[in-house]
Parts: structure tokens; C-alpha cells; sequence
């Protein structure tokens, strides 16, 4: 029935018992959740029972690229990395790029879905042909790039494409990512469920071809969308010459670039440092994801100093803001070391960056002493101790036994004094920018289904001046930022994350709009949206309007939502920290801002509306309807949580 785009097969793995079995992906689950997240998401709330453990061998871990992936459509080569997260205990969607999403599809799969956990460390090799179970009990305690190279030459296969985790991972850390090549599937804890499950690594390796269902129709679309990137001026030369570190010095110059763990926000500047202006000259190579002609991925050197040799696969904006704004560390060498430290031990670097500036500030305020931090002085701008901590955490070391978890939990174990210093929502720590000044991305962070995750709804508007859906004059307003929040969260989806693609080419107002007539607005969004709708539909056969294709978007967010409200999340979560909603800004272009808890009230009853949930922000059963996901309303109606 698939025509193109799927390979329209999920590979189901049982480590427990060692078994694997191959399940068709069903014709109704690709055209109405498209793949990537969505496929993934909906197979996650259909598998997995609710109050599972994060960390038993009950919950199930899936890896899953979406139709694009595997063809010839550039920024396609990216995947969903989908469980319970054991970090905020609602759904964890992380994603990642490089090559190894392509290599699924190539091996002849849509999507892998991991359950039970193996007795011994173990690694599952996995071709077009047979899955293996092999043991990794001499890769255990390695180091990701280590355990690559090894996998590689036990199984005499350089091209074998290989996502593991290192260090931290297996020492379960909350805040521990998958790795594959240099690539990050970094946030919510997925690497300590892959931990959890004695899973050391997947590898796969295959040699079939993703087809297109029009091969015409598919040719326009694709030449379009090249187009669309070489006109765009923040793809070339932007982001394939500077990478995506810019974004420090537009942070900055709006007074947004946090610093010192949120509490110094717009008082100096370290762009000049750090930025992305500041790291170009350390450049010594580029590299890209699977036919990606941006090659945003910059290889930086350190060549002098106390941290010569390191090489660092980036840093990115967040990368930078997490060890360097938010540490108050200027200098961008420890920054490149601390990016290759997290890489090398399986850490995510942005809840890790976070985790350590709340341990700084805690250190600042006498809180934790030099006897608590095992002789580190952990002080603001310490770049020493910064690179100290992360083997710590890594490794569980001393106060970095604590800290692995991420900041909710160690304010938990450290006392409620720590808690108004511990900056999350929902358990998942903060991203780079200080949404006082920023009223739509802040909405997003305060209800996307991950927690505090910028990319789920990134508000380019208020940011970036990307003038689609709307032009955004105010960022300091309330006016129409819950409608926007919402575009913003359903068109990322849609358009991203189950396709899949990389966000940043939706960075940009102009990209994918490049043969728009000019003078419009609101009629630009249709003519994005059709750009990739018309790459999906000749890519696989299955026909989507813009209307239809954002839908996709609503129904997948609201289902993930709703794995959230069966694991009791509601209303009284979707908040934001207390200093954000207390504390203005103090300096800078955005002096005095605030996010009060008036103003995301107020925000959340908009927002609630225009999603069709109640007044505690769960779906109700005629929205569930409309999307096409009545049988979520009948399981949700069968816990207690909604009524008829």
C-alpha cells in the first residue's frame, strides 16, 4: 500500500528475552501521524501502560525517522528518540541528526522500538537481514567516540552507523544523552533509560532506498525547497558559515542572553566572547548531516592554553549559553571542552550547563561550601570548575552524584532553601533565553509536552523577527501570543518533527517562501506550510493539503498531551519559575520585565481554549473527536480523568 517515503516495517526488540519480531507499520498510522514523533508518540501511548517506571524494563524507548529521511531532501536526516523520561516523567522527545537516522531506513525500518532490559550489557546490531544481540560487556565505561571505533572493528564494518551512550548513562544520570557519531539525541534523560536497560549501543547497517511516489512532483518540490535555502540569507551564508552560535549576539543585543544562572540577565555582556563572531576564527573544518548541503556542524580546535586539544563538533547556541552565559564563563576554550566532555560522557549539555550554574549560584550564596563541592570553587565565571564538575556528574562523583539528576531533584536532596535557585519546568531545565523579555516563548516553555524545551514551539517571531504566521511588533505583550504559541507548537510539529526536518531551516521568515508573492503576511504561512506538504505528498503517495498537514500537528501534540494528563500532569504544572514570574530583569533593553503569574494565567486560559482543553488544561472529549482520537478520550474517561 506504501508507494514511497516508508519502508513500512517496525523493527520490535525484546531484550529481556533476547527476541526480535518485524510488525508492518499500518497505512492509517503513517497518513495520520506522517512519522518521526508522531508515529513514535503514538505508538508510546499505545504501548505503554500508565505509572510505568521510567527506568523499569517496562518503558519503551523507540527511534524513529520520518519519510523524508532517507531521501535526497536536504535537513531530512534527522529522528525522534521517544520514552518516558525519567527526568520529568512525562513524554521525552528528543531529537537528533547525522547519519545514523538514515541508516534505519536504509537497514529497511520506520521505526525501532526497544522494551524489557538485557541481563548483561549488551548491543543489538541490526541489518536488513537479522538483528543480533551481542555482548558489550568490554565496551561498558567507554567513551562514545571509544565505543564507536570498537563496535566498528569488531564487527568489520566501518559504515555501520552507531547511537550509544557513554559514561553517564550507564551510571543511569537523569540528565544523560544518546550519541551518535557527534550527534546529541540530548535532553530528558534518554540516555539513562538506554542505561537502564543495559543497552551500551544499536548499530545499523543497510543498503535499500527510500523511493519517491511521484517522482516528478517530488523532483519540483526538492528543487524548490534548494531554492529556498540558497536565497535564504540565514542558512548561506549564516548558519553553513557561523553554525548556530550567532543567536548569542541577537540574545544579547535583546537583553534575553541569561546570565549567572538567570540572575544577571542583560547586566554585562559576553557575546564579544562567545558568540558566534567569536568562535569563527577557531573553525578548522565543517561537516553536515546526510545530504544536507548547510554543513552547519563546525569543528573548533583549541591550540593554546589549559585546555589544548579539545575538539568540539560545534558548540551550539545552547551549548554556549549553558557553559558560558548561564556560568558566567567568558572563556570559549572551556566552553569547546566542556561541549566535547558531555559528547565523550553522554551528557546533555544544556541540562548539564544549568545544573552546574545552580550549583555555582548555591555556591555564591554560601549554600554549598568548597567541603560540599569537594574543594571546587564553584564560583560564577570559574572555568576551572566548571570543566571539574561535568566528569563529577558524569561519573557520580562527590556532589556529582547529586547533581546528575538535574536541578529539581538535587533541590530536592539539597534542601528547600535550593529550591527558588533550581530553574525548570516539569523537572527539564531551562534553554537560553530569559522569556521575561520573550511572552510566546515563555508560554511555550510553560506548556510544551517536554517541559522547558525551546524547540517545540520556538517563537522566531519575538526572536528572530520571522514575520510568519504574524509579525510580532511588542515581545513584551500579551496580544495574540497564545494563538501564536499554539501555531508555533503545532507547525513545528507538522512540519518538523514528524516529516522529519531539521528546525533550523524554519528559522528564517523567508525560507521555503522564496516564490511568494510579495506584500503578503498571513497568506505566507499556507505557502510554507505547502512547500513541505508537497514534498511529503510526492515523496509518499499520500495526498495533504496545508490544512491537513498542520492538523497532523494538532492531533500529535494533543495526543502527547494527554500521555501527560494520564500521568497526572495538569494545570498546576504548567508554570514557570519562580524567579521569572518574581524577580524583573535588571538590566539591559529588557530592564524590568517580568512574566507574573497574572500574565500567564491569563495566557493559559487563551491558550486552553484555542487547543479545546478544559480549564485545567486537559483535552476534552469533543476535541479528542474532532482529531480523529476518540479512543484517547475512552481510555483517559476509563482513569477517572474526564467525564462524558
Amino acid at each position: 500500500m506504501f508507494r514511497g517515503g516508508y519502508m513500512g516495517m517496525i523493527c520490535r526488540i525484546d531484550l529481556t528475552e533476547e527476541q526480535y519480531w518485524i510488525d508492518p507499520l499500518p497505512y492509517d498510522v503513517a497518513r495520520d501521524y506522517i512519522g518521526g514523533a508522531g508515529v513514535a508518540i503514538k505508538l508510546l501511548f499505545d504501548l505503554l501502560p500508565p505509572s510505568v517506571e521510567p527506568l523499569s524494563p517496562n518503558n519503551v524507548l523507540i527511534f524513529a525517522p520520518g519519510p523524508l529521511t532517507g531521501t535526497s531532501v536536504p535537513a531530512a536526516s534527522r529522528m525522534a528518540v521517544v520514552t518516558r523520561s525519567p527526568l520529568t516523567g512525562c513524554i521525552a522527545m528528543a531529537s537528533a541528526g547525522g547519519y545514523f537516522p538514515a541508516e534505519i531506513k536504509f537497514a529497511g525500518y520506520d521505526a525501532i522500538v526497544i522494551t524489557g532490559a538485557a541481563k548483561n550489557p549488551t548491543y543489538v546490531s541490526i541489518t536488513e537481514d537479522q538483528v543480533q544481540f551481542r555482548s558489550a560487556k568490554k565496551l561498558w565505561g567507554t567513551n562514545t567516540s571509544d565505543c564507536q571505533m570498537l563496535i566498528q572493528e569488531e564487527l568489520k564494518e566501518s559504515n555501520s552507523k552507531i547511537a550509544c551512550i557513554g559514561p553517564a548513562g550507564e551510571r543511569l544520570a537523569l540528565i544523560s544523552s544518546i550519541i551518535n557519531e557527534r550527534r546529541a539525541a540530548g535532553r530528558k534523560g534518554v540516555g539513562a533509560v538506554m542505561g537502564s536497560k543495559k543497552l551500551k549501543a544499536i548499530v545499523v547497517r543497510g543498503s535499500k532506498k527510500v523511493s519517491t511516489a511521484d517522482p516528478d512532483g517530488y523532483k519540483k518540490a526538492h528543487s524548490k525547497l534548494l531554492r529556498a535555502f540558497k536565497k535564504s540569507p540565514s542558512l548561506y551564508p549564516g548558519l553553513g558559515k557561523y553554525g548556530p552560535t550567532t543567536a548569542v549576539e541577537v540574545t544579547s543585543e535583546l537583553g534575553i542572553f541569561p546570565l549567572n544562572n538567570f540572575s544577571a540577565t542583560g547586566q554585562y555582556d559576553i557575546a564579544d566572547k562567545i558568540g558566534g563572531y567569536a568562535q569563527h576564527k577557531d573553525i578548522i573544518r565543517k561537516g553536515g548531516c546526510f545530504r544536507c548541503p548547510v554543513a552547519c556542524h563546525m569543528y573548533r580546535m583549541v591550540s593554546e592554553g589549559s585546555y589544548a586539544g579539545y575538539l568540539s563538533c560545534g558548540p551550539e547556541f545552547e551549548t554556549a549559553y549553558a557553559f558560558g552565559g548561564n556560568t558566567g564563563v567568558s572563556d570559549i576554550s572551556a566552553i569547546y571542552a566542556a561541549d566535547r566532555l558531555c559528547d565523550e560522557y553522554g551528557l546533555d549539555t544544556m541540562s548539564t550547563g544549568a545544573t552546574i550554574a545552580f550549583a555555582m549560584e548555591l555556591f555564591e550564596k554560601g549554600i554549598l561550601s568548597e567541603k560540599d563541592t569537594d574543594g571546587l570553587d564553584l564560583r560564577f565565571g570559574n572555568d576551572a570548575a566548571m570543566v571539574a564538575m561535568i566528569q563529577k556528574i558524569a561519573f557520580r562523583e562527590g556532589i556529582g552524584d547529586i547533581l546528575a539528576d538535574g536541578v529539581r531533584i538535587a533541590a530536592q536532596r539539597l534542601g528547600p532553601e535550593t529550591e527558588n535557585y533550581a530553574l525548570h519546568v516539569k523537572g527539564l531545565e531551562l534553554p537560553g533565553y530569559d522569556v521575561r523579555g520573550a511572552k510566546a516563548q515563555g508560554l511555550n516553555y510553560a506548556t510544551a509536552y517536554t517541559g522547558a524545551d525551546h524547540n517545540r514551539g520556538f517563537a522566531s517571531q519575538e526572536l528572530f523577527g520571522t514575520t510568519s504566521p504574524i509579525q510580532v511588533d511588542d515581545r513584551f505583550s500579551l496580544e495574540d501570543k497564545a494563538a501564536l504559541t499554539k501555531w508555533n507548537q503545532d507547525m513545528k510539529m507538522a512540519l518538523c518533527d514528524c516529516p522529519t526536518l531539521c528546525a533550523f531551516i524554519l528559522s528564517d521568515g523567508d525560507t521555503l517562501l522564496n516564490d511568494a508573492p510579495q506584500g503578503l503576511n498571513r497568506n505566507l504561512t499556507e505557502l510554507r506550510i505547502q512547500n513541505i506538504a508537497s514534498l511529503i505528498s510526492s515523496t509518499t503517495g499520500i495526498e495533504l493539503s496545508p490544512s491537513e498537514l498542520l492538523l497532523v500537528g494538532e492531533r500529535v501534540n494533543t495526543l502527547a498531551r494527554s500521555f501527560n494528563v494520564r500521568e497526572g500532569i495538569s494545570r498546576r504544572d504548567d508554570t514557570l519559575p519562580k524567579r521569572l514570574m518574581e524577580e524583573p530583569i535588571k538590566a539591559g533593553l529588557s530592564k524590568g520585565a517580568i512574566y507574573s503569574k497574572d500574565q500567564l494565567d491569563q495566557l493559559l486560559e487563551e491558550y486552553y481554549g484555542l487547543n479545546g482543553y478544559d480549564h485545567n488544561g486537559i483535552p476534552t472529549r469533543s476535541r479528542l473527536e474532532e482529531l480523529g482520537i476518540g479512543y484517547v478520550a475512552d481510555e483517559l474517561e476509563a482513569h477517572g480523568i474526564i467525564t462524558k
